[in-house]
């Protein structure tokens, strides 16, 4: 499921386009920005989606070799390790999976077969997957650990299927990181008696409104929350600060004052960590800087009220 972290991202990346475009039509860039964020869902799917695939795609070599007229004797009698895989096993046979895939119609795999062939190929070549099918050893762990190394080493980090998903949708570029750890932990929670299912992109509803009261808070009072900035950097030309510091604090400030839930230290330390990904490399100085000045006469001013967890 998303976490705040990324759902402040995708909230940034839009309230950077509407800042850009300096467009006045908030309904359509609320729409934009939650189809984002439901778009990670098919990238999630289709990434696990592809595991299988890979899976049909030995099926298919076996069956092809077997009907060779010299066929060797290890193609005639092949292991079949691979492909009884339970991991594998338990994603072919997810109703909540195969559901998703049919109404999004998420046939991906069966149009651009190419992808699914480069990986099969890497795997077939490892040392990962001799190891595996030579090891004497058959359990759920062991074919649970083998699956997360596979998509850890080659489709995590594959730049032909990363350029595949960007001319796909141009939004899943800073998606597939976290689409990939989020893989990576579903893979690693599965239990062998129970069956695959997807969960809710988001952890509840409060995690959901979140999203939009976000955006909305920061985009209506941008221009409020600029001279805020202003008034604590009295050396700096706004026009030298970078856009996406900019942003980024006017986020922080919205949350200071808008969402007395968050406490406020986790949002400073939150829009830091997001400086180091998306900004400049002193940007995490600058904006720790700024938001604990601002911090710091919000609460003598009393501007500032935190309740409950946000007085943590």
């Amino acid at each position: 499921m998303i976490n705040r972290r990324h759902v402040r991202v995708k909230v940034m990346q839009s309230v950077y386009a509407i800042l850009q475009s300096k467009s006045d039509n908030l309904d359509y860039e609320e729409k934009f920005l939650l189809t984002s964020i439901d778009k990670m869902y098919d990238l999630y799917v289709v990434m696990l989606q592809l595991l299988v695939e890979v899976k049909n795609m030995e099926i298919n070599h076996i069956n092809i070799a077997k009907k060779k007229f010299l066929a060797t004797k290890e193609e005639l009698n092949p292991s079949t390790k691979f492909i009884d895989n339970q991991v594998f096993k338990l994603l072919e046979e997810s109703s909540s999976l195969n559901q998703y895939i049919a109404a999004n119609k998420l046939n991906f795999w069966k149009l651009d077969s190419e992808y699914t062939a480069e990986i099969w190929n890497k795997t077939k070549k490892s040392t990962l997957y001799q190891n595996y099918i030579n090891s004497k050893e058959s359990s759920f762990i062991e074919d649970k650990e083998f699956v997360v190394e596979l998509f850890k080493e080659f489709v995590a980090p594959n730049d032909k299927l990363a350029d595949y998903f960007e001319d796909k949708n141009i939004t899943w570029v800073d998606d597939i990181p976290f689409v990939n750890t989020w893989i990576v932990k579903s893979l690693s929670q599965l239990k062998p008696t129970k069956p695959f299912l997807l969960k809710d992109l988001y952890k509840d509803d409060d995690d959901k409104k979140f999203v939009l009261d976000l955006f909305r808070k920061v985009v209506l009072n941008h221009t409020e929350f600029e001279k805020e900035i202003v008034d604590k950097t009295p050396n700096w030309d706004t026009e030298r600060i970078a856009e996406i510091d900019m942003i980024l604090i006017k986020m922080a400030i919205a949350e200071f004052l808008k969402f007395p839930s968050i406490p406020a230290r986790v949002t400073i330390n939150e829009y830091i960590e997001i400086s180091k990904d998306y900004s400049t490399e002193k940007s995490s100085y600058f904006i720790n800087g700024v938001l604990d000045k601002i911090l710091k006469d919000f609460t003598e001013s009393k501007r500032i009220e935190k309740i409950g967890r946000g007085l943590l």
